[in-house]
């Protein structure tokens, strides 16, 4: 069982600078002091009390970590010392940008119970970068990756496709660079235009215009075709919805939505249900197999994909949970016949 995450927002803190879309306090909540000895062990406990069987998994997101003073992370990590050896928690987590490790830092986090880093690499394109205030290149994400796994940490990437300069090309081209790095997982969050960011600012003035969600679902698809492909789990799309960020006036423009993942996941399911379609007759009655927790992915979102199904092709169909079928899998049943499709290999497009 995986473990319960016990999430602290330490919003900008050890930021060096302000990327041109980042505005953590209208995204995450309110910056300020980092978290006391006592307020981490207080909310731990919390979570300890509301799930007693399972184990824990402190996570430190926002901000820099690896960028504080060393004091600061001690004052962080020190108190979960014992929890971690009583085996209360299982690990910790913190996220920070790739210009922010080096061979000391990550034996540092290793000695101290971290066993994942999450790192902002946004994008590995020179031209998004620079445009996008990030101050590092992309060989900065290479040598901090490699130096993170020497030190055995398992590391995470976060992609921001859309960013200024970008393009679906330069999207997918990062893609392939961070896959050929072989991260453990990917996070992918199409780019936002919050309000009190730069990005606001050229939005505002008409030199930024920021993809659609037609735009943003079609191309993240693509990119969970190929992170598939390579074996490699995206754990989100689009950013968690938050009281903060869904107050009027924060999201100025860009693909937001609250359940932006399941909308490509749906758009991916639609795509294969249309393959196993390609030659059956109108009026046919279909059942499509879903593996565990996919029903809803098949659906689509208020029935669309098989309201957009029965319009194309003249089908009645169903879904049901076959709980036989892997998770890459879905089937589809109509009379005696029945096909199977992976989600991760090409079909052509409809």
């Amino acid at each position: 069982m995986r473990p319960l995450l016990v999430p602290f927002f330490i919003s900008h803190q050890g930021c060096p600078h302000r990327c041109v879309f980042c505005n953590q306090v209208r995204v995450a909540g309110p910056e300020g002091a980092l978290p006391t000895r006592t307020q981490l062990l207080h909310r731990i406990d919390e979570y300890r009390m509301g799930a007693p069987a399972r184990r824990l998994e402190v996570a430190f997101y926002g901000g820099t970590f690896t960028a504080l003073p060393r004091r600061d992370q001690e004052a962080l990590l020190l108190p979960l010392q014992p929890l971690l050896a009583g085996g209360i928690l299982q690990s910790v987590r913190i996220s920070t940008r790739p210009d922010a490790i080096d061979p000391d830092t990550a034996r540092f986090l290793k000695a101290h119970g971290v066993a994942t880093v999450e790192l902002g690499v946004q994008s590995l394109d020179s031209g998004v970068l620079l445009l996008s205030g990030r101050g590092h290149g992309s060989a900065e994400v290479e040598i901090s990756v490699a130096t993170l796994k020497e030190a055995g940490i398992e590391v995470g990437i976060q992609l921001m496709p859309g960013l200024p300069n970008d393009t679906p090309e330069t999207s997918l081209a990062t893609l392939r660079q961070a896959l050929a790095l072989q991260p453990a997982f990917l996070r992918i969050y199409p780019t936002l235009v919050i309000d009190g960011t730069e990005l606001a600012r050229r939005y505002r003035e008409g030199s930024y215009q920021p993809m659609t969600l037609t735009q943003a679902v079609t191309l993240c698809k693509e990119m969970l075709v190929l992170a598939g492909q390579a074996g490699i789990p995206v754990v989100r799309f689009g950013l968690q919805p938050t009281s903060e960020l869904d107050s009027p006036g924060v999201v100025l423009a860009g693909p937001y939505h609250p359940a932006f993942g399941q909308l490509v996941e749906s758009e991916l399911c639609f795509d294969r249900m249309c393959a196993l379609l390609e030659d059956v007759p109108a009026g046919s009655v279909v059942t499509f197999g879903a593996p565990a927790g996919r029903v809803s992915d098949l659906v689509g979102q208020r029935r669309g994909n098989l309201q957009r199904l029965a319009a194309r092709y003249g089908v009645t169909a169903t879904v049901r949970e076959d709980a036989a079928l892997s998770p890459d899998l879905i089937s589809l049943q109509w009379g005696e016949l029945t096909r199977h499709a992976c989600l991760f290999e090409s079909y052509p497009r409809h």
